[in-house]
């Protein structure tokens, strides 16, 4: 056993001999600590955590070995704690067992390979104790690694046990259901069950009947106008076992109107731009229809990722369609207007756009108009659009 990996174990007695036999007996397996002061043993225990093993004799001057391990659990509870004793003490036998947690309680005079077999044994417990308390501490931080990544999805998830209790549920799927209390360890049914989820709890009942694939939608009647697709997958285990089903939730409350803007900004791509005035009014015509979309969105009264996006696509829309209207208006009306600020407006605009295949005819017109007059600094203050 290296040096650096040997356990460390005290040794806690009143008597130095007893120390010197001690350390001599363990000083080839382990890191060996001794004390003759048990008053100072919790202070060498936390200067040298961890400790593995402490061993104690149980009468000693100032404070017993009962004493010691009871306070040591209460700050070290990982350390195996061993008594020793030569005096037949009942009472102290079963008062460190209950106090002090004792894994072991040896008779002076021991055997030595006695001894050195329970100190093993409780070394290896000891190994075990903290690598499970590794074990288990990773198992948190992956969960809450896990939790965080679930959270951020789009897609509201609650995962069932076979029994249809809740294992789990992603911060969405409480959304878009609106709950606000804790629903793990409950049963769906009983969730769903709630009179404005009767028609979801339904529609998950049927899908978990099904072999997966399909959906439905449905309305949450809860007065948030929501709109949610729900599916359901079986979840297996590495065997291949049924340990369980995810219900899937993909908010759609955004999708009529998010076909609203594909609407409008189709009907201003598509507008020819042979006669001037006409994409400009079709423009015009498209920000007064956005600017009711955006209220639309707004009212709904929905919260979620997709929401707030189409939400911000209106807006960039918005501003597109702004800046060439004023660019325009700008090169009609002013004889030297700034050429490089209406460049970066048109930057702006392009990369505001929702399209991406493409700028309206016209726009593209626009954006030839003020790179020429950038380059000659001669404006020829017709309108385009």
């Amino acid at each position: 056993m290296s040096e650096e990996k040997r356990p460390r174990i005290l040794i806690v007695d009143d008597e130095e001999a007893i120390l010197e036999t001690m350390t001599f007996t363990f000083m080839d397996l382990y890191e060996v600590l001794t004390t003759s002061n048990p008053t100072s043993a919790l202070q060498i225990m936390e200067e040298n955590d961890p400790v593995a093993v402490v061993i104690t004799d149980q009468r000693m001057p100032g404070m017993t070995g009962t004493e010691l391990l009871s306070q040591g659990y209460a700050r070290f509870p990982e350390t195996v704690r061993i008594i020793l004793t030569g005096f037949a003490d009942s009472d102290a036998t079963i008062k460190a067992i209950n106090d002090g947690h004792i894994y072991g309680y040896v008779n002076k005079p021991w055997e030595p390979d006695e001894l050195k077999a329970i100190v093993r044994r409780a070394a290896e417990l000891h190994a075990l104790s903290v690598e499970n308390r590794g074990l288990l501490e990773d198992l948190r931080d992956s969960n809450l690694f896990l939790e965080a990544v679930m959270d951020r999805l789009r897609t509201g998830a609650i995962a069932l046990g076979r029994d249809g209790v809740v294992r789990a549920v992603n911060k969405p799927a409480m959304a878009f259901i609106g709950l606000q209390e804790d629903i793990r360890g409950r049963r769906i049914d009983e969730i769903l069950g709630r009179d404005y989820l009767q028609e979801l709890g339904a529609r998950v009942s049927a899908l978990a009947e099904e072999s997966g694939g399909s959906f439905e939608e449905v309305d949450i009647g809860d007065g948030a106008g929501h709109r949610v697709r729900v599916s359901s997958q079986a979840l297996a285990g590495v065997a291949g076992e049924t340990m369980g089903r995810v219900i899937l939730f993909k908010e759609i409350s955004h999708e009529p109107l998010a076909r609203d803007l594909e609407t409008i900004v189709g009907r201003i791509s598509e507008t020819p731009s042979g006669e001037v005035g006409v994409l400009r009014k079709a423009l015009e015509t498209g920000l007064g229809e956005l600017a009711t979309l955006a209220a639309q969105v707004s009212d709904v009264g929905v919260e979620s990722a997709n929401m707030s996006e189409l939400g911000e696509r209106v807006s960039r829309t918005q501003t597109a369609i702004g800046n060439w209207l004023d660019i325009e208006d700008a090169l009609a009306g002013d004889d030297f207007p700034d050429a490089q600020l209406l460049r970066d407006r048109l930057n702006v605009a392009a990369q505001r756009w929702p399209r991406s295949e493409g700028l309206p005819d016209g726009v593209i017109a626009l954006s030839r108009a003020v790179e020429d007059y950038y380059e000659s600094g001669e404006n020829t203050r017709q309108r385009i659009l």
